[in-house]
């Protein structure tokens, strides 16, 4: 009898599971988004874009180094760390800003996740258009 209990319990906690599982599964129209958290869903996959454009951005200007620098201390491998340790910085100044600046406006409120996936997606796309603008091939 107890083995029943425990198959009834399951049967009922996997049924009544099974909607918001079937509906998670459907794509979010982000053309179109109907709640907070698909608003959400949204604005994270606007910032992983973001981040994979910054990112490509960032492996091209490691490139062009090599046909921009001359002689220390502008040689390649100074140019690079010098590279490396602004987008290190950038990073910090992004998240500080986006992270624990930006929640504030909001004192915890339903849109602190979106205004916050917002800044680092702005911040982000700014950061890869300053290195496409700075190591673009010379005309």
């Amino acid at each position: 009898m107890a083995v029943d209990f425990v198959r009834l319990t399951l049967l009922a906690l996997i049924t009544a599971s099974l909607p918001t599982a079937l509906a998670a599964a459907e794509p979010v129209d982000c053309q179109n988004p109907t709640s907070t958290v698909e608003e959400n869903e949204c604005a994270d996959r606007a910032l992983a874009l973001a981040d994979a454009k910054l990112n490509e951005a960032y492996k091209r200007a490691l490139l062009a180094i090599k046909g921009m620098a001359s002689d220390p201390p502008y040689d390649a491998t100074s140019w690079e760390e010098a590279l490396r340790k602004s987008q290190r910085g950038w990073v910090a100044f992004r998240d500080a800003e986006c992270k624990d600046h930006m929640p504030m406006f909001w004192s915890g409120g339903t849109g602190t996740t979106l205004a916050v996936l917002g800044c680092m997606a702005r911040k982000t796309e700014e950061r890869t258009k300053e290195l496409e603008e700075s190591y673009a091939a010379p005309p």
